[in-house]
């Protein structure tokens, strides 16, 4: 049995769109989607638009997400092999393959996770549309790297899956896509990058949403050293210079996005001191979901 989870907030019209998407799957297994959110407008949005029994809906108490993610585990731990567990968000959709591909993925016995490969929906030839696409290619360079030689790399929360044999917890405060994948490789697990999985992401289209979004993500990782110290980072700012800066500088394809990448390489400079120095100033990861908005993000609502 493969349970779809969706963990959105507030973005009724987003999710319908994911509900659908996923709904429309041909998988040659049992699937059943649930939606996770703290609103129960959402869940009667939903009901409304696709019939009742069609999804399940778990009301998220809003905490933080890992929490509510802790509560997806246990609900749904299981000790058959064969159930997965597949996690994406309410604000992104996957391609018509992506449930498929991941099932295929765990018809072996040897693979624990799985994670998807995310794409931006925003232009390339925008600044902040190559602000996404940029990064999106460089990680999926890595994952397929990482991947093909069976060593340890973080998921895409976006679109990732487990064996919910593997796992009945987290740690709370920790970026699910670096902790889950960390756990089962140190069971002796294999995590898979499937780049036919894609997920479909819009970024920000603006440097407040931006430089936000980047400056929370950079902080949810730093606090991975504390509390998980023996766990590889494959998300630092060393990492990020190690592997992408060969990539980046061959990556645009004219003078204009030449551009776009060099000032994309300050502004990043920018937001790891930011995020520092907030980190400094005991301004840390806060799990509370979507403490900041990131409006722009927002695909239809």
């Amino acid at each position: 049995m493969i349970h779809v989870i969706i963990t959105s907030y507030k973005e009724p019209k987003a999710t319908l769109r994911a509900v659908e998407v996923l709904l429309k799957q041909k998988v040659k297994d049992k699937f059943r989607v649930v939606v996770v959110d703290p609103f129960i407008e959402t869940e009667k949005f939903l009901n409304k638009n696709l019939g009742k029994g069609k999804i399940d809906f778990m009301l998220d108490p809003g905490i933080g997400k890992s929490d509510a993610l802790n509560m997806i585990f246990e609900m749904y731990y299981s000790k058959n092999r064969n159930d997965v567990l597949v996690f994406t968000d309410g604000d992104v959709y996957v391609s018509d393959n992506a449930i498929e591909e991941i099932r295929k993925a765990f018809m072996d016995e040897k693979v624990g996770c799985v994670c998807g490969r995310p794409v931006p929906t925003n232009s390339r030839n925008t600044k902040y549309g190559y602000w996404a696409h940029l990064p999106f290619d460089g990680v999926d360079n890595t994952r397929k790297r990482l991947s093909r030689e069976k060593k340890f790399f973080q998921c895409s929360g976006y679109l990732f899956g487990v064996r919910s044999s593997l796992i009945d917890s987290i740690p709370l405060d920790l970026s699910e896509d670096a902790v889950v994948p960390y756990m089962i490789w140190k069971k002796g697990f294999e995590i898979r990058y499937i780049g036919e999985a894609k997920v479909f992401v819009k970024g920000p289209e603006n440097w407040k949403d931006w430089s936000n979004q980047k400056v929370r993500n950079i902080k949810s990782h730093e606090n991975i050293s504390k509390i998980l110290p023996d766990m590889p980072r494959t998300k630092s700012l060393f990492n990020e210079i190690k592997e992408g800066i060969i990539f980046a500088i061959v990556h645009p394809s004219n003078l204009k996005e030449f551009y776009w990448m060099t000032v994309q390489a300050f502004a990043r400079l920018y937001t790891y001191y930011r995020a520092y120095y907030e980190i400094k100033q005991k301004n840390v990861y806060n799990p509370a979901w979507r403490d900041t908005e990131i409006n722009s993000t927002k695909p239809l609502d």
